[in-house]
């Protein structure tokens, strides 16, 4: 079972931070630390992030909202994917191990999902923003099988991985979470963090929203702190879908330097797909908002610090992506301006 305390152990190993969770250069597999003999003769090299966060137990343990987690790994296309699934106990199947489990595999369920993926070392993995269910969604973590956790490996803005490490998302939703829940697969909405808004708007939205679109129905796909333009071909099943996905993009005054020409760039990439589609001005607008009026750093949306700002837009989902008011949870900050004309963001520094 995941505790406190097996938490705080791994965040004493320092694999986790703030700064982690910002797009890295690729620090590969550092070494540097004499052998236990003292002789000089040859080094240890120091464990991976990836490696110090299978240290971390796995199992069942229970959500802020008192229903079940159920943390596990399964090989998917020949990568460990490790994902939390947030839900009522009675929604899990009798294969998962979950006490109380009452569903078959592959049964549909009333529960669509909201599946975060993290930032660049994995911060928000851990710390389950979405966790239980919050309008009808069920919370979905993965952790990026990447030695350093980057979504899409590489490092900044090129994500030499990404191919591969989208289809093993969509794989893992498609053949593996529904050997462990009942959910509406016609209700699949996407968060993305910092790094793991790179890997959804540069290869996931572009080469596999049309898995995710049902007719009649709109996805939802919130992208904070992070950008890219499409880094794959947009199939033209997949620009019909993305033209009726509702995708909002969350920066701050303060975003990292890197990003700042990205987001922008990925905005006029996803309007011109609207738009390709036949959407006017006025329906794209609708479709596809953005925001960058927090004065605060990377991902700092409550102006204060990277993980309360990260809850803050986890916490305020449903006022932004389902039809809400648009304002902030606890705050009178309005978020849903138009991409149409608000295409150009303008920074006020860089953090």
């Amino acid at each position: 079972m995941l505790t406190i305390r097996s938490l705080a152990i791994f965040l004493a190993l320092g694999a986790l931070s703030a700064v982690d969770a910002a797009p890295q250069n690729n620090r590969g597999n550092r070494s540097g630390r004499k052998s236990k003999n003292g002789n000089g003769g040859g080094q240890q090299q120091a464990a991976t992030a990836f490696q110090q966060a299978q240290q971390i137990p796995q199992g069942v343990s229970t959500a802020t909202d008192g229903s079940t987690i159920l943390d596990m790994t399964a090989q998917v296309n020949g990568l460990p994917l490790r994902f939390k699934v947030s839900a009522p106990a009675d929604q899990f199947t009798t294969d998962s191990g979950v006490t109380g489990a009452t569903q078959d595999a592959n049964a549909a369920g009333d529960l669509g999902l909201n599946i975060l993926l993290h930032g660049d070392g994995g911060q928000s993995f851990f710390d389950f923003p979405n966790q239980g269910v919050l309008s009808n969604l069920a919370g979905v973590a993965v952790l990026a099988p990447d030695p350093n956790l980057f979504w899409g490996g590489g490092s900044g803005l090129d994500r030499t991985d990404g191919v591969a490490h989208a289809q093993a998302v969509s794989d893992l939703v498609a053949t593996v979470l529904p050997s462990v829940l009942a959910f509406n697969a016609s209700s699949v909405s996407f968060t993305g963090v910092s790094g793991g808004s790179l890997l959804l708007s540069g290869f996931l939205l572009p080469g596999h929203m049309a898995q995710f679109a049902a007719a009649g129905q709109e996805s939802q796909v919130l992208l904070n702190c992070g950008g890219l333009e499409p880094q794959v071909a947009v199939s033209a099943d997949n620009a019909a879908a993305l033209a009726n996905t509702r995708i909002h993009f969350q920066s701050t005054q303060q975003e990292l330097a890197l990003l700042q020409p990205a987001i922008p760039a990925a905005i006029a990439a996803y309007e011109q797909i609207a738009v390709g589609e036949g959407l006017d001005a006025a329906a794209v607008g609708a479709l596809q908002t953005v925001d960058n009026s927090p004065d605060g750093g990377h991902c700092e949306f409550d102006e204060k610090d990277f993980v309360s700002g990260v809850q803050l837009m986890a916490d305020s989902f449903s006022a932004v992506m389902q039809g809400g008011d648009g304002i902030l949870a606890g705050t009178n900050v309005n978020v849903l301006n138009p991409v149409v004309g608000n295409e150009d963001l303008s920074f006020s520094g860089a953090s």
